[in-house]
């Protein structure tokens, strides 16, 4: 793994270690779930994507109901999201009727994996958003954006330096170095205003490619862009850089492409960056703000009552994952953006 180069960018070296068609991390493995490295929401709950295939007809009869409505997924992990959204959907017959949902993924052992547990039509795999050539699209990221190379600059008074990685032969001894950051770098992270807020600038150079094509899509076929991630909202820089393995913290330099690699989502910098891109965008809210607003307790009393003590005990169970600010509640955030014009509010 990266022989021809030793001392690599570190947004390069993440991007080896979960992506390279032979060593990457999401390449070879299926991590979701108990036996792997970290659990997602819709593998906790599927009242998950119940709410959000709710929220998403609703942004639909907002939208007057167009006879045709694109899903993307970006990152479909295991495949259960998408498998949920598709099962919710069948309750809207209208709905269903014009639904198409594309499924952006780039590693063939989860896409086998995806294909196993969706055997639907409506259904297809892409590669690029580029394939997209009709709306409106609904952009759904459920912990995709985490998983994305990122730079980062430690800044000292008005200098400025990008973290890379040292490889020594073998790839056994794994090292930090800076390099003096070039003036392309320092224009992008200065017209973003990422300089004020404390020594570590983390620059989502992954993310911001996305966020272009996904707000040019938007705009051209109408839509909007729904993420669910696990990040902040408020102005600070910081090292969030961080590794799990068996659903513990890890090194990320031990064992690359065995490990997961992830960073957490400066939503402030995402909303500034849709905005840029000349799209709506509401406010940051909780996780369990959203899934509240979207009626996702009423909807556990009402199965409930159909449950035996031990079926319901794990509803609720899960459901507390989803909602208690001590798991996902609380550092989970949602973004909407959507074409300018656009009054959608629900969950918001």
């Amino acid at each position: 793994m990266m022989q021809e180069k030793k001392i690599v960018p570190l947004d390069k070296f993440i991007n080896t270690a979960l992506y390279n068609k032979k060593f990457g991390y999401y390449m070879k493995k299926n991590p979701f779930g108990k036996k792997g490295d970290f659990v997602t929401a819709p593998l906790i709950s599927k009242l998950f994507g119940e709410m959000l295939t709710v929220w998403c007809v609703a942004f639909w009869e907002e939208l007057k109901k167009p006879k045709k409505i694109i899903i993307v997924e970006l990152g479909p992990g295991d495949g259960s999201l998408c498998k949920d959204i598709l099962e919710t959907s069948k309750k809207f017959k209208n709905f269903y009727q014009g639904l198409e949902i594309n499924l952006l993924e780039i590693s063939n052992k989860l896409k086998n994996i995806q294909r196993k547990r969706i055997k639907n039509k409506k259904v297809k795999w892409i590669k690029k958003i580029n394939e997209i050539n009709k709306g409106p699209i609904i952009f759904i990221c459920n912990e995709f954006f985490d998983s994305l190379p990122i730079k980062q600059i430690q800044q000292s008074k008005n200098s400025y330096f990008e973290k890379y990685v040292y490889l020594s032969k073998n790839n056994k001894k794994i090292k930090f170095l800076y390099k003096k950051a070039n003036k392309n770098l320092i224009n992008n992270i200065q017209r973003l205003d990422l300089c004020n807020f404390g020594d570590v600038i983390e620059y989502p150079v992954g993310a911001i490619d996305y966020l272009k094509i996904i707000s040019k899509k938007i705009k051209k076929y109408n839509g909007g862009l729904l993420a669910l991630d696990y990040g902040y909202i408020n102005n600070k820089n910081q090292n969030t850089l961080q590794s799990v393995s068996k659903h513990r913290y890890a090194s990320i330099y031990s064992k690359p492409g065995n490990v997961d690699i992830t960073s957490h989502i400066n939503f402030d910098l995402f909303s500034t960056i849709l905005k840029k891109n000349k799209l709506s965008v509401k406010k940051v809210i909780s996780q369990n703000e959203f899934l509240q607003k979207m009626g996702i307790i009423n909807r556990a009393n009402i199965l409930s009552k159909k449950m035996n003590f031990y079926s319901k005990a794990d509803l609720f169970y899960r459901l507390k994952k989803l909602l208690d600010q001590k798991e996902m509640g609380s550092i989970f955030k949602v973004l909407f953006a959507q074409k300018k014009g656009n009054k959608f509010s629900l969950g918001f």
